[in-house]
């Protein structure tokens, strides 16, 4: 991106898989300049509070948000892409609001698919399946001991550090292509109460991080680009995913890629977003990426006209 980046949209903390806490993600931003910045964690909601006392305490705007993670079981893919979800502040004071969105995330996530996946990956992998990986049972708590808020991650990390693979074996367990995939989060129809009922913006998260060539930090576990291509026509329909907007400014995102974004953003009358994906101080650090103003401002004229009743009953 030619012009000066004024905003980063897409984070995350120790929420769900990132390295610093939601108000270090803010002074981070801070202390790079960014006029605002969003905290969006994997399917958690419980680092905003945070986060946004830090933004009122260092003069930086803080956008809450979500990554939301829906399941597709398609002909030509089987996994999760990301939806990208920004609200106003006072949705968080919405008692409706918290107890919609909370449900979403604990049908997507939670301890249910972490066993799943343990047995999945066992029955594959397992030192009695037909390809042994491992030289001993992939253990539930293993991966509960990393957090709360499971994501793949947390296996690979388990993986690689309780029973040393290398990172290409990790890989060949944890991706798509596995026999031992089961993919997270929730069916697009059950954002329906979500998106009818509250008023908020929703951006395809980084459509074609798929294609980025590996080896890269940034090559998301998601199918190629032509895949998402063909989903698309879901995103920009009356659905209940129905998007405002693309996230095309991404580190794993290619010129020819953002281009084609660009022109499919232009041509739908959809807003573009940005940002770093930030995990981490090394490998995904935070605000490496973002949008410039000409895309903030447009963003936010559409963000400050959202709607938000309040619900504050106890």
């Amino acid at each position: 991106m030619s012009q000066k980046i004024v905003a980063d949209l897409h984070n995350h903390s120790t929420a769900s898989d990132g390295e610093l806490s939601p108000s270090e993600v803010v002074k981070q931003a801070a202390e790079k300049g960014l006029e605002a910045v969003a905290l969006t964690d994997h399917d958690t909601i419980t680092g905003l509070d945070e986060a946004l006392q830090a933004g009122l305490e260092l003069g930086i705007k803080v956008i809450p948000g979500v990554e939301l993670t829906l399941r597709f079981r398609r002909p030509s893919f089987v996994g999760s892409l990301h939806l990208l979800l920004y609200f106003q502040p006072k949705q968080l004071k919405n008692r409706e609001f918290l107890q919609t969105i909370q449900t979403l995330f604990a049908a997507g996530r939670g301890s249910a698919l972490v066993r799943d996946r343990v047995e999945s990956i066992n029955q594959f992998f397992g030192p009695d399946s037909p390809s042994p990986l491992l030289k001993r049972p992939l253990m539930v708590a293993e991966i509960e001991a990393c957090g709360n808020n499971i994501t793949r991650r947390h296996f690979a990390k388990v993986l690689g550090e309780n029973h040393h693979l290398k990172r290409h074996q990790v890989d060949d367990i944890v991706a798509n292509r596995s026999p031992a995939y089961l993919p997270s989060g929730i069916d697009p129809n059950q954002v329906l109460p979500l998106r009818k009922n509250f008023s908020m913006l929703a951006f395809l998260a980084h459509p074609a991080a798929g294609s980025f060539p590996p080896p890269s930090h940034y090559r998301e576990v998601l199918p190629p680009w032509p895949i998402v291509a063909e989903l698309l026509p879901e995103f920009m329909t009356l659905t209940p995913i129905a998007i405002d907007g693309l996230e095309i400014e991404y580190p794993g995102h290619r010129d020819e890629e953002k281009k084609i974004l660009r022109e499919l953003a232009t041509s739908h009358k959809l807003l573009v977003s940005g940002g770093s994906d930030g995990h981490d101080l090394k490998e995904r650090p935070y605000g490496v990426t973002g949008i410039n103003r000409e895309d903030f401002s447009r963003f936010m004229a559409r963000y400050e006209e959202l709607n938000v009743d309040l619900d504050t009953r106890p």
